[in-house]
């Protein structure tokens, strides 16, 4: 009898994704093998965890030699690393897409490129160069740092021209080592987002648009699909579809977008799989951690469709009373078995409905026996508008 070998897929980084996509793997017949320097990475529950950092290269040799594919669960592993890799073992996504994500301004400049309008932004490496951008774009403006920021880190609001000085002193000392960015403040309607998944022979497919909300620059809601989208939602897959052949992409990944005057404008890339597609766990017909997984395979990619409406909770610091979303008709619950810590994304809940008024209802319901009416509202009145 010959006995099949499982493919093995690699990821690099152990946090949630890699725990969601090691899940997803499973019942495609597929192993998983996750690398991290933290012993309690929370993938770590599900799948075999092999500590290393990202220089520890005889670990990734060994790891190399272990997996089939090698894929990533957040953006921030050097793109050295990946590069390194790639030598050896077929690496998913392109380690060159992690590379543009990696810097704000290679990432803003290839969205103009695309044909994805963007906040106006100048590169800033100096004091001057602040007074300068500043010059040009006016305030309000966000100075950034080009690498390493994300959820809202990295970050400083100025709300008049008087605030360089200190936005200058709580982000200048990294403008040698990465540098920075300053992007014009958009006074945007809604924030949304794109999935999109490209499969190694060029297939690609997209799923609904997603809008956002976000609390002190984190993700707290998702709503999907987006209600009064449908002439940007073509637009939004053309944009994807350019983006991701121009970079060879394989696997999923995200775009977050701003809505101003009818128009998109394009804030990030998350090379990966996203915070804001977790609701396609439940919501879609195969979700973004199975089409991930297919994808980096090179197996077909399954149905992008949305099921129904789905609202997901993000659950940030601590889990709060699972009960109500689990006494909730089709509501559905996720813990990432990781220790409480302030801004810790720590778990998240959908709930879903076939129709817009009774996912309304059911979230309000949650919201209320949670506390999180705040949070909920502004997904209720769009659903019951």
């Amino acid at each position: 009898m010959t006995v099949r070998k499982q493919p093995v897929l690699g990821i690099l980084g152990g946090g949630q994704l890699a725990r969601m996509l090691a899940l997803a793997a499973a019942p495609l017949g597929v192993n998983t093998l996750v690398v991290d320097s933290a012993a309690d990475a929370c993938a770590g529950q599900v799948a075999p965890l092999r500590l290393a950092d990202w220089t520890d290269y005889a670990t990734l040799e060994k790891f190399a030699a272990e997996v089939d594919v090698v894929t990533f669960d957040f953006e921030n592993v050097p793109a050295e690393t990946a590069h390194w890799l790639a030598e050896r073992v077929q690496v998913f996504p392109d380690p060159r897409a992690l590379a543009v994500a990696q810097d704000r301004l290679a990432e803003k400049t290839l969205f103009r490129e695309c044909g994805l309008e963007t906040p106006a932004f100048h590169a800033v490496d100096t004091r001057e160069d602040l007074d300068r951008a500043l010059a040009s774009i006016g305030a309000p403006a966000i100075l950034k740092t080009r690498r390493l920021g994300y959820d809202g880190k990295g970050q400083f609001r100025i709300k008049q021209l008087a605030d360089a000085d200190a936005a200058w002193a709580a982000l200048g000392a990294q403008a040698t080592a990465h540098g920075l960015i300053l992007e014009a403040f958009v006074p945007f309607e809604r924030e949304l987002s794109v999935l999109a998944v490209r499969a190694r022979n060029g297939d690609f497919r997209i799923w609904p648009l997603t809008q956002n909300w976000h609390t002190d620059g984190v993700l707290s809601l998702s709503l999907a699909p987006a209600p009064k989208v449908n002439a940007l939602q073509q637009r939004a897959e053309e944009l994807a579809r350019i983006l991701a052949e121009r970079l060879g992409y394989v696997g999923v990944f995200a775009l977050e977008l701003f809505v101003k005057d009818g128009q998109l404008l394009g804030n990030e890339m998350a090379p990966r799989v996203h915070n804001s597609g977790h609701w396609t766990i439940e919501g879609a017909i195969a979700s973004q951690f199975e089409n991930h997984v297919r994808a980096v395979l090179g197996l077909p990619l399954g149905d992008t469709s949305a099921r129904g409406f789905s609202v997901m909770f993000n659950w940030i610091g601590e889990l709060p009373d699972a009960a109500p979303v689990l006494r909730a008709t089709d509501g559905h619950w996720h813990d990432y078995g990781k220790q409480s810590r302030p801004g810790r994304k720590v778990g998240h809940a959908t709930v879903c409905a076939q129709d817009a008024a009774t996912l309304a209802a059911r979230i309000g319901d949650v919201a209320r026996a949670l506390t999180r009416e705040e949070q909920a509202m502004p997904a209720v009145r769009l659903l019951a508008d």
